[in-house]
């Protein structure tokens, strides 16, 4: 399901916060965001709520946002959306009161004819899209095309987009798994031929790297070339021959971590990848827990740290993310990024990131 950054949500609760007389909280779906008393949000309000990691253009009702939210993304200028706090609370996204967001898309749009319904996305009309950070250029490689239509994309949605599910998850029976701060990776087998993937795209295979080697770039300066860091850890771990070997049409996804990648929390020499998910394309379904870690274990490849198996979940959302906290086993001095709780039969799937990571990494 693609990520709706912008959407228009109802207020379901407006919270007090302890010394605080301008500002109060506003509850919407499981998310909490601070916001100023004098606009006069009510509880029942149909309001436009943004993400964090929405990326919000140059418009007039943004601009209270430029000391704090102001990014350029490539050549684009414009204001990101992240966690913060404010008076000791964790704010994370913005409502936008719906007459705001009328004026925005008919100022963009003029002939456009809207009609605002609890749920409709509207970060196209608003010109919202999703914060990409820079990539580092031993992740970028060269394009083959678009992600396959044959696999799909590993974006989880956040639990706090579940909120109103959350009474008939907490039936289900799950298991944790520490999510990884890194980068996504797909590797596939369809039909006897090998495929890599980033999170969005399908990578050629590169020559044969040669240490040292430079290239003339596009601004007239001459750089070292970098190696590809999928291409290079699908051959250290011999990945194409591995999933050759199970005969059958599949993908492994998983989490690259190492040296260059996210500031290289974990401290470990290198590059490598830790799996959790296992897709059978044939029949477009993920494998369960069991199959999952059968084929890892059979394949000598290493899955993401498992914490916990056959749990129910706890009573509330906000019980859940508390849980979320806590250090990463790869590194008992650094935040995990969260946890990644699936239903034993991998029918579920969700993630829960940890707000004292979010505050600190952002």
């Amino acid at each position: 399901m693609e990520r709706k950054l912008s959407s228009i949500q109802r207020i379901k609760e407006i919270l007090p916060i302890e010394g605080a007389d301008a500002i109060e909280l506003a509850v919407v779906n499981g998310w909490k965001v601070v916001v100023a008393k004098n606009v006069g949000h009510r509880v029942g309000d149909l309001v436009v709520y943004c993400e964090i990691d929405s990326f919000l253009p140059l418009e007039p009702e943004f601009e209270f946002l430029r000391k704090s939210s102001f990014k350029k993304m490539g050549d684009q200028e414009g204001f990101r959306l992240k966690t913060i706090k404010l008076r000791g609370q964790v704010s994370q996204g913005l409502i936008i009161p719906l007459k705001d967001a009328y004026e925005i898309c008919k100022r963009n749009t003029p002939n456009l004819e809207m009609h605002f319904f609890e749920g409709l996305d509207v970060s196209a009309m608003l010109g919202i899209v999703k914060y990409e950070p820079p990539i580092p250029a031993q992740l970028a490689g060269k394009v083959k095309g678009f992600f396959p239509s044959f696999l799909r994309k590993t974006d989880e949605e956040r639990v706090q987009n579940l909120a109103k599910d959350y009474e008939k998850l907490k039936e289900h029976t799950y298991y944790i798994t520490e999510k990884l701060d890194g980068s996504s990776s797909t590797f596939y087998v369809k039909d006897g031929v090998f495929g890599v993937c980033s999170r969005n795209l399908e990578l050629s295979e590169p020559e044969p790297f040669v240490p040292g080697q430079k290239v003339m770039c596009d601004d007239g300066v001459e750089r070292e070339v970098q190696e590809n860091s999928y291409w290079k850890v699908a051959r250290e771990l011999d990945l194409k021959n591995k999933l050759l070997s199970l005969e059958r049409n599949i993908s492994l996804q998983g989490e690259l971590i190492g040296e260059g990648i996210q500031g290289n929390p974990y401290k470990i020499k290198g590059q490598t990848v830790k799996f959790f998910n296992a897709f059978d394309i044939d029949s477009q379904e993920y494998l369960g827990l069991e199959d999952f870690m059968r084929i890892i274990m059979k394949l000598d490849l290493s899955s993401v740290p498992v914490l916990d198996t056959g749990i129910k979940l706890p009573e509330t959302v906000d019980q859940l993310l508390l849980a979320a906290e806590g250090k990463s086993s790869y590194n008992p001095s650094a935040e995990r990024e969260g946890l990644v709780i699936r239903s034993l039969d991998r029918k579920i799937s969700f993630k829960v990131i940890s707000n004292r990571f979010l505050l600190k990494s952002e």
